[in-house]
């Protein structure tokens, strides 16, 4: 059967308007898009022991490392017991310009990946102006020297763009941008966890020469003491002046190495205050000798220590980016889609411009085409993509050696803890027999059995053997510090998330666990 057309029944489809022309087109693109060309990532893979070759044997099973650097660590420097310790580290958390610094640094980060995940969507702009112009004969097609009119165009329009993510190019960068802030997020942790770790340090620093100095006035006040008897015996002619000229010269060596311990104590409160982010002049610490430490660390499984520390999650980050990158650079083989368009009011005249007749738009680019595709670079794309690649094998290698400092470091303060809590029992033993040779040395001089210089060796090596006993006390809490920090912060990871303050870091939107 023949089917004739009846103009006074038949329909016509209408044409899209303008304001149904680009939505179209941006649901068309969109349909196009998320066809990543970035490698799928997996973490490398690390071969961990099942226990520290320094630590106790501890009776657990080994479980796969997974990361974990959000933890919450606690307040490890609690477990100290020092009012003065909490309240500096308390200082350094609101203070600290380092840890300013790095805060300032996450939020470089993430408004870099704000900016990057802007690209994953349209860019919408108004304006208003007009141009004015007067065209040439030629390009009229009249004689040269015709007369042509100069007109003005007024325009008040909406201009969008879009990059259709057809392969993913800009969902690789905004990958990359996302990990770069997770990346300064970790090493804002790190950098945290390593100023609390230095507040600590230097303040037992301080107190390890407050103990020092406490051994050098008891010194000092002892061969004052013999000084004065000796000079009365030399007065009534008992002794010889050599003698008494020796005591002279050991009450002088004393009372030199004590302003010497003064000297270095100073120099390290001065560091201490800078870490609390306060002028030398501005801070003081009164004495308190540093007594042995009776803090004992668990060490942690060798797994979990790649899930604690944030260097190691930094590193980890680092590469997760590279990753991504390598996306961003292969998608340049393929072609991209950059939609553009305008849609508003021209007019001749300023008056006639935002009336129905003078409705125009445009869509497609102005300058340039909507596809693009290259074809020949000379081996610029190649080049990006092996730069990329390059880039993501150096995080690995990164990676692996942070691992490697990681397990090192923990070995290392393992080792240092077991060492000397043997070489404490056996200073002890050192400098409980110099004492008692000092006491006997002392009573045979009396009697005339010695000459003073055995009185005078005797008292040297009672000095230097509690000078040792408090060096290694101090080794014993520093020690104790760099194992907490090797381990990524404190062993009860059932404490309660620490929270940093945002006016002690200058920065609201950084919410951080104490490390």
């Amino acid at each position: 059967m023949n089917h004739e057309s009846n103009p006074a029944t038949s329909t016509r489809l209408p044409l899209p308007s303008a304001g149904h022309l680009v939505p179209t087109l941006l649901a068309s693109a969109l349909v196009l898009t998320g066809c990543s060309m970035a490698p799928s990532y997996e973490r490398p893979s690390f071969t961990t022991p099942t226990a520290f070759k320094e630590a106790a044997p501890v009776d657990t099973n080994w479980k796969l490392a997974q990361p974990s650097e959000d933890v919450a660590r606690g307040e490890w420097w609690k477990a100290f017991n020092d009012e003065t310790l909490n309240r500096l580290e308390t200082d350094a958390l609101a203070a600290n310009q380092d840890l300013k610094a790095a805060a300032a640094r996450v939020g470089q980060a993430r408004a870099l990946e704000q900016s990057a995940r802007a690209g994953l969507f349209p860019q919408i702009g108004v304006g208003i102006g007009a141009t004015r112009q007067k065209p040439s004969p030629a390009s009229q097609g009249l004689a040269p020297d015709a007369e042509t009119n100069a007109t003005t165009l007024w325009r008040g329009q909406a201009s969008f763009s879009y990059e259709a993510d057809l392969f993913g190019r800009v969902s690789s960068i905004a990958d990359a941008a996302r990990f770069d802030a997770e990346r300064n997020a970790a090493l804002f942790h790190s950098t945290l966890l390593a100023l609390q770790a230095d507040v600590a340090q230097a303040y037992f620093l301080v107190r390890e020469l407050d103990a020092t100095q406490a051994v050098y006035a008891d010194t000092v006040k002892l061969r004052s003491e013999t000084l004065k008897l000796f000079q009365r015996r030399f007065d009534e002619g008992d002794i010889s002046e050599l003698d008494m000229r020796r005591a002279e010269t050991e009450l002088a060596a004393a009372q030199s190495d004590s302003l010497g311990i003064s000297r270095q104590r100073a120099v390290a409160e001065h560091a201490l205050a800078i870490l609390l982010g306060k002028t030398p002049a501005a801070f003081s610490l009164p004495q308190q000798p540093l007594t042995r430490l009776a803090l004992a660390v668990p060490a942690v499984l060798p797994s979990t220590l790649l899930e604690r520390r944030p260097d190691i999650a930094a590193a980890e980050r680092s590469m997760a980016a590279a990753n991504a990158r390598i996306g961003a650079a292969k998608s340049a083989y393929f072609p991209r889609l950059d939609l553009t368009g305008s849609l508003g009011y021209e007019s001749g005249t300023l008056g006639e411009l935002f009336k129905h007749a003078s409705r125009a738009y445009v869509f497609g680019p102005l300058v340039g085409t909507l596809l693009t595709l290259p074809i020949f670079d000379g081996g610029s794309r190649e080049a990006g993509v092996n730069r990329a690649k390059a880039a993501y094998e150096e995080d690995v290698a990164n990676y692996r050696q942070a691992v490697l400092k990681a397990f090192k470091e923990v070995e290392d303060n393992l080792a240092n803890l077991r060492i000397l809590n043997d070489q404490n029992k056996a200073q002890d033993e050192a400098v409980n027999s110099s004492t008692r040779a000092a006491k006997l040395s002392h009573v045979q001089y009396q009697e005339g059995a010695v000459s003073y210089l055995s009185v005078i060796d005797a008292d040297r090596s009672v000095l230097l053997q509690q000078r040792v006993a408090v060096q290694l006390d101090g080794e014993r809490a520093r020690a104790t510090v760099n194992l907490i920090r090797a381990i990524g912060g404190s062993w009860d990871v059932t404490s309660q998330t620490n929270t940093v303050p945002a006016e002690a870091i200058g920065l609201s939107t950084v919410s951080v666990h104490g490390s």
